[in-house]
């Protein structure tokens, strides 16, 4: 099954852009298969600048999210799942969009499935 969360992603960093705004994405560094700093997490959320002027070679794929950027001069590499983002939003605003953390976890066959609930937005400040 294709995710739609990349196809999302992608929306709300082009939307935050045209508005003028620096978009940040925040990360839960608790999901399986995190490549990043977590020395710098707080409460275990990562909160990234993904602005053209802070990273280079941004990519959103079908899975993972992945760039080059610095801490505190150094260059590192990130590479998070796409379900290991809690949100994204404009820095000067706020505004944004929050998400549930999606850790690859799958449920056996013989497992009932829970009735679908209606989706939550966060407010990520």
């Amino acid at each position: 099954m294709i995710s739609l969360r990349p196809y999302l992603y992608r929306a709300l960093i082009d939307w935050i852009v045209d508005n003028g705004r620096t978009p940040h994405m925040v990360v839960d560094c608790g999901v399986p298969d995190v490549d990043a700093p977590a020395e710098y997490a707080k409460g275990g959320k990562l909160t990234l600048n993904i602005s053209a002027a802070a990273v280079r070679n941004f990519s959103v794929g079908e899975r993972r999210v992945s760039f080059d950027c610095r801490f505190q001069g150094r260059s590192r590499h990130i590479s998070v799942p796409v379900g290991a983002v809690v949100g994204l939003y404009a820095k000067e605003t706020g505004m944004g969009m929050g998400f549930e953390v999606d850790r690859g976890e799958t449920a056996p066959a013989t497992t009932p499935q829970k009735p679908a609930q209606r989706p939550k937005l966060t407010l990520v400040k």
